[in-house]
């Protein structure tokens, strides 16, 4: 119990920090004119948006390096990232976020102010990062800090990967990454999914005595809510590729350090069903040479153009997430 209440009073504390510098950094972003840019092809009442200062990542991404660099202060100056190590569960979660905020960040601004203004960065060469980030994360998962490779439903024990667990680990994190960044397209939508499952996952490595993992977690939700404050219908911010890369990558990691990342497919369902929308409508448009199998993809735009309110794709799906989350809870402990 008092693992959770410190989890709880830490996502408390981030919560506050976050809100109070939110309104610091918008001030920031709006003085230096670091807007979104809405596609052509998005429904007509997005371009209300255009403008709306962006990059906004780093409001929850810095306080969470901050309470989790102090929790784990001792590991950070030398202490072993081993399994007993005290910076096990958050030295390489940490690592990944910073990695893939980067990368965002660069994407980012290379659609607001660089040569590619409205695209951003290749689509290839960011991928190609991701990539990279992804593989070698996924080794020191495996090689540094022997986190445990897979569980499943009504197994009680653990499944070896040999070395195969790095390239289906590099997969998951690429994919997940990819995935909250398509899930990242109305006011709310991808804040409310992320912390939902962040907190899951903080309750699995809890009932699995891994309370780095759970603090870090909670601190993150913490850390959403606040930046949520900003994010909500009409957003005033949004959180941009600068958050929701390594929203999408950080959740892969910690679901990879539990060993239960096979739940990812259950609680992260919503960001699933995203990326999965858009490549059906990808495949679907080239084979049938021009025609459409949804409205628009990825599908939070289909259920706007079938005459849902942004409000309310957003609270259903976050309904939807919230279920799936409690369903993926129980799973992991069958």
């Amino acid at each position: 119990m008092r693992q959770i209440a410190l989890s709880l009073s830490l996502a408390g504390l981030a919560f506050v920090m976050t809100a109070i510098w939110g309104g610091p950094l918008l001030r920031i972003l709006r003085h230096y004119k670091i807007g979104k840019i809405i596609r052509v092809e998005e429904p007509g009442h997005h371009g209300v948006k255009m403008g709306t200062p962006t990059m906004g990542g780093v409001l929850f991404i810095f306080p969470v390096l901050l309470f989790s660099g102090l929790l784990n202060a001792v590991a950070l100056i030398g202490v072993s990232i081993t399994a007993n190590g005290v910076g096990r569960s958050v030295l390489v979660p940490m690592a990944a976020m910073v990695g893939y905020a980067i990368l965002g960040a660069v994407d980012d601004w290379e659609g607001i102010r660089g040569k590619r203004k409205g695209d951003g960065m290749r689509a290839r060469t960011k991928f190609f990062f991701q990539v990279i980030l992804a593989l070698v994360v996924a080794y020191v998962l495996k090689y540094q800090m022997d986190v445990p490779d897979l569980y499943l439903p009504g197994l009680f024990f653990e499944i070896e990967l040999g070395w195969w667990y790095v390239p289906i680990a590099a997969f998951i994190i690429v994919a997940e990454s990819n995935a909250m960044n398509f899930t990242d397209g109305l006011d709310g939508l991808a804040g409310l999914i992320a912390a939902t499952a962040f907190a899951a996952f903080g309750g699995i490595a809890i009932m699995q005595d891994q309370v780095y993992v759970a603090r870090f977690c909670f601190i993150l939700v913490g850390a959403l809510f606040g930046f949520l404050w900003f994010n909500v219908h009409p957003a005033e911010l949004f959180m941009g590729d600068t958050g929701s890369l390594p929203l999408g990558a950080v959740l892969a990691v910690v679901a990879l350090m539990t060993g239960q990342w096979p739940m990812l497919l259950i609680i992260a369902v919503i960001p699933l069903a995203e990326m999965v929308s858009d490549v059906i409508q990808i495949v679907y448009f080239k084979w049938t040479k021009g025609k459409r199998f949804f409205k628009m993809a990825p599908i939070h735009l289909h259920f706007e153009l079938l005459g849902w309110s942004e409000t309310q794709v957003v609270q259903r799906f976050w309904l939807i997430g919230l279920m799936a989350a409690l369903i993926g809870i129980g799973l992991s402990q069958v």
